[in-house]
C-alpha cells in the first residue's frame, strides 16, 4: 500500500505480472474511487465545459464520452480528462492528484456562466472490470445489455438494486468498463464482481500493473508523459484539440504551438537485453543528450524492456538507433511505433 494523491492505493495484491496477464487473457478488477467525478450542470454547462476543455463538447451524443484536455493559457497541459454527456448533465472523470487543481482552475473562471458544478469524488466509488471476460461477467448483474453499449459510450443502469453508470472506457488496452456506485455499496459491488469472476480466472490489480498496461498500450500519463510544460500537440494528443471549435482557454498559444516545425515527439522505445530504462533516464545519439525517458517497463506481453520518452523531430522516425543511459552503463534503444500493444478486435 502506498500514499497516491492522499489515497490508500494498492500498487499489488500478489503479483505485478500475474495481474497484467489475468487483464491481458481473462479479467482483472481495479478500484479506481481515487479519480475526480465532477458533476455540472445547469444552463451554461455545455457552454462552459467548451470553454474550459479542448475538445469540442458539441460533438458528443447523449451517452457518448470524450477524452479531452484542460491546458492553461500558454498551451501547458493541465489535466486530461473524460467528458461525459447524459440529458440533463455532464460528468467531467479527471485524475486524482490534479482534482483540487482543477476544481480551483474552474472556480477562477466561472465568471457569468450559470452552472451547477457538484464533487461526487467522496460520495461515489468506482470501479474498473478490464479484460477479455469483463462483458460476460458483468453483463448478469446490471438491467441493460452491455453489447449495446459501444467503446467510449455510457449508460444509467441497476446493480444490487442501485443507480449506477457503466461505461466502456478503461486504461488498459483491454476491453473492458468502469462503473461508478454510490460509495457505500462500492465494497458489495467488489465482492459481487470478484464472486462472479472466480471461475474467469479474475484478479485484484493494483497500481503496478495498471502502470505496465498503460504503458504497453501507449497510453500517457500526467505526471509523466503530461505536465504544464507539454501541449497537446507536442504529447502526440492533437487529436483532442479542436481549434476550429470556437474561444476557450488557451487557444492562441495552442494554434502558434501546431504551426511550429521544432516540436519534440512522444516516441516509444525498444531496448536491448531486460534492463529498465525509468523515468529520467538520458538517452543519447552519439556523445550528445537528445531526450529522456517519461516511462519505462519491462513488458510482460511483449517480454520485452520498453519506454516512452520525446526526441527531437529529426530523431522520432521509427527505426532510429539511440542509447539509453541506464545507472551509467548505455543500452541500445530503437523507435518504435506505438502503442507497443494493441488488442486484437
Amino acid at each position: 500500500m502506498v500514499d497516491f494523491a492522499g489515497w490508500d492505493m494498492p500498487v499489488q495484491y500478489a503479483s505485478i505480472v500475474a495481474e497484467h496477464q489475468a487483464v491481458r487473457k481473462q479479467v482483472g478488477l481495479f478500484d479506481i474511487s481515487h479519480m475526480g467525478r465532477l458533476r455540472f450542470s445547469g444552463p451554461d454547462a455545455f457552454r462552459f465545459l467548451n470553454f474550459l476543455t479542448t475538445n469540442n463538447v458539441r460533438n458528443l451524443d447523449v451517452g457518448e464520452i470524450q477524452y479531452s484536455l484542460i491546458v492553461n493559457e500558454h498551451g501547458g497541459i493541465l489535466d486530461d480528462i473524460l467528458v461525459y454527456r447524459f440529458p440533463d448533465h455532464y460528468l467531467m472523470v479527471v485524475n486524482a492528484s490534479n482534482r483540487q487543481k482543477i476544481l480551483d482552475w474552474i472556480q477562477d473562471r466561472r465568471e457569468d456562466y450559470d452552472f451547477t458544478l457538484e464533487d461526487l469524488t467522496f460520495s461515489h466509488a468506482m470501479l474498473a472490470l478490464q479484460g477479455p471476460r469483463s462483458e460476460q461477467i458483468l453483463n448478469p448483474l446490471v438491467d441493460i445489455d452491455l453489447k449495446q453499449i459501444r467503446y467510449y459510450r455510457g449508460a444509467g443502469a441497476h446493480a444490487l438494486e442501485q443507480s449506477v453508470l457503466v461505461s466502456r472506457t478503461g486504461y488498459t488496452g483491454e476491453d473492458g468498463f468502469e462503473i461508478i456506485i454510490p460509495a457505500e455499496f462500492g465494497l458489495p459491488l467488489w465482492e459481487t464482481l470478484m464472486e462472479a469472476g472466480a471461475p474467469h480466472g479474475i484478479l485484484p490489480c493494483g497500481l503496478g500493473c495498471r502502470d505496465t498496461l498503460r504503458l504497453e498500450a501507449a497510453m500517457p500519463l500526467y505526471g509523466h508523459e503530461m505536465n504544464e510544460q507539454v501541449d497537446p500537440f507536442t504529447a502526440g494528443l492533437g487529436f483532442a484539440v479542436k481549434l476550429d471549435k470556437g474561444p476557450f482557454v488557451g487557444r492562441q498559444s495552442l494554434e502558434e504551438i501546431k504551426q511550429r516545425t521544432d516540436r519534440r515527439k512522444r516516441v516509444g522505445l525498444e531496448l536491448e537485453g531486460k534492463r529498465i530504462a525509468r523515468e529520467g533516464a538520458l538517452l543519447f545519439s552519439g556523445d550528445a543528450q537528445v531526450g529522456q525517458v517519461t516511462s519505462g517497463t519491462f513488458s510482460p506481453t511483449l517480454e520485452k524492456a520498453v519506454a516512452m520518452g520525446y526526441l527531437p523531430p529529426n530523431l522520432a522516425s521509427v527505426g532510429t538507433s539511440l542509447e539509453a543511459d541506464i545507472r551509467g552503463t548505455r543500452v541500445p534503444a530503437k523507435v518504435v511505433p506505438l502503442p507497443f500493444y494493441k488488442r486484437a478486435v
